[in-house]
């Protein structure tokens, strides 16, 4: 079996703040290289807060080198408003990860604690502590929007097999529907 080598971008999108992490992965062992926070003003038009969120994970990609991203996806509770400002935020932050062609996986936030702590229900001081952990930082990272982001680079690390699985599942389908398409067409010029 070969050796895991690679290096991670986490993401825990928010228009007002945007955690980012990275982490190296050497076979099972896992080290945070580097996180922050992209924070933008509620008084700054829409469209920069866009352009700065992009710009400056664009930065982080530049400067580390991520083959792939974990990405927290937007949970639509009460507060839909939020949740669209998110998914924009997000959506910046993606474009960024594309224009790089880094592999992103996409995991909802009980999966992302499912991975870090064991429970899919798990508080979110329960998930910084494992962040810390399974790191080995001395400190908790701060923002709490860093440590999010470490944790969905560490979930990108436990759930690649299922997002694999899924891509060869979706490319069996599409492979299927070329074919029928391909069988109609010919069915029809008969």
């Amino acid at each position: 079996m070969t050796r895991i080598e690679r290096t991670i971008l986490g993401i825990d999108p928010g228009l007002a703040n945007t955690g980012w992490g990275v982490v190296h992965q050497s076979g099972s062992r896992l080290e945070c290289v580097a996180y922050g926070c992209v924070s933008t003003s509620t008084d700054t038009p829409l469209e920069q807060r866009l352009g700065k969120i992009h710009q400056q994970v664009d930065a982080v990609i530049r400067r580390f080198e991520p083959t792939c991203c974990g990405v927290e996806t937007v949970w639509f509770g009460q507060n839909i408003t939020a949740a669209f400002a998110t998914g924009q935020a997000r959506g910046a932050a993606l474009v960024a990860c594309a224009q790089h062609g880094v592999e992103v996986g996409e995991y909802t936030p009980r999966q992302i604690k499912l991975a870090v702590v064991g429970t899919g229900t798990a508080e979110k001081e329960q998930v910084q502590y494992m962040v810390k952990q399974l790191l080995g930082l001395d400190a908790v990272p701060q923002p709490d929007h860093s440590s999010d982001a470490l944790a969905a680079a560490i979930c990108y690390t436990t759930h690649e097999d299922v997002l694999k699985a899924a891509e060869r599942r979706q490319a069996a389908i599409e492979a299927a529907l070329a074919r029928d398409a391909k069988s109609a067409r010919q069915n029809r010029r008969r």
